[in-house]
């Protein structure tokens, strides 16, 4: 896969893709990349302003694109049902959804509008939920895939069962690591139970290495130490968005991607670069941590795959 472009996604005619977070950033470049192969896109996000405009632009570049948008919050659970219901209402199948959404290292603990702290809540929690309720869509897709978006600092994260929505104590980077933890360890149980239940999905993860997007200025704010610090840093230690969103247009659409694989740059650190097997730390891959951060996950958002799968 060395060098690794654009230029190597296979057609996608006739595919239908759900992407989170795709107005702007690693979702829209995503969006773009796969609009222009030939897929129907449904880009997702919570702002219908920057929706519109993120169709838009991908209809200047690309006036023939199959592209819509649609509302989706995923700090709410109400909404994810909402989106997953209109979706079902309208599509039969789903072949492709891309888990992009993400929220990061907020200097104040706050909570979405079931009480999940935000981080947990809207980069994992809603993205649990609202695969489980696509499923039935994602069993009758064709090569379908499920592409969870980690992070770097998957390697710094921990699970604390203890105190999963940092009631007792709350630093912003942490919850962000556990958050990204967390999709990775569920890109590979949803993986292992695909494969043990015969639901037919390839579930993989990707993280964009040191992206140039807004999720870091929306985040810890341009105000801090780490982010001014980080802004110089930027031309040596970063690529674009577009180039950001390589490893996870190639765990999307490569032939070369492989069930419960984990895609990021190649270069130092995996900071940049074209896409390469990432490093997976030992603790993403404990499966007694996995599987029982898969049951809290269906009893606090109230949805079971297995209850989905044999409702389908």
């Amino acid at each position: 896969m060395t060098g690794w472009s654009t230029a190597d996604i296979p057609r996608q005619g006739g595919r239908t893709a759900v992407i989170t977070g795709a107005t702007g950033g690693l979702g829209y470049e995503t969006a773009l990349e796969l609009a222009r192969a030939g897929a129907n896109v449904v880009l997702t996000g919570r702002n219908g302003a920057k929706g519109q405009d993120a169709l838009a632009r991908i209809r200047a570049q690309l006036p023939d694109a199959a592209v819509t948008y649609e509302t989706l919050d995923l700090a709410n659970l109400a909404s994810v049902a909402d989106f997953a219901g209109r979706f079902a209402a309208t599509h039969t199948a789903l072949d492709l959804l891309i888990n992009n959404a993400a929220v990061m290292s907020l200097p104040k603990r706050q909570v979405t509008v079931d009480e999940f702290e935000m981080q947990f809540g809207t980069n994992y929690l809603g993205h649990y939920a609202l695969t489980a309720l696509l499923l039935p869509q994602l069993r009758r897709g064709h090569n379908t895939r499920v592409v969870n978006l980690s992070s770097l600092a998957h390697r710094s994260g921990v699970i604390n069962f203890d105190d999963l929505q940092a009631r007792r104590s709350y630093a912003p980077w942490r919850a962000y690591c556990q958050s990204k933890l967390a999709m990775l360890m569920f890109a590979l149980e949803l993986q292992r139970r695909s494969a043990i239940n015969g639901w037919g999905l390839m579930s993989n993860a990707a993280h964009p290495g040191y992206a140039r997007t807004e999720l870091i200025p929306n985040g810890p704010g341009t105000d801090s130490l780490s982010w001014r610090f980080g802004r110089y840093l930027q031309p040596i230690m970063s690529h674009s968005a577009a180039v950001g969103a390589l490893p996870t247009l190639f765990a999307a659409t490569s032939a070369a991607a492989q069930p419960g694989g984990y895609y990021g740059p190649n270069g130092f650190y995996e900071l940049k670069g074209p896409p390469a097997p990432a490093r997976i730390m030992p603790h993403a891959r404990d499966t007694a941590v996995a599987q029982r951060l898969w049951d809290i996950s269906a009893a606090l958002t109230g949805v079971s795959f297995d209850q989905v799968a044999t409702a389908a």
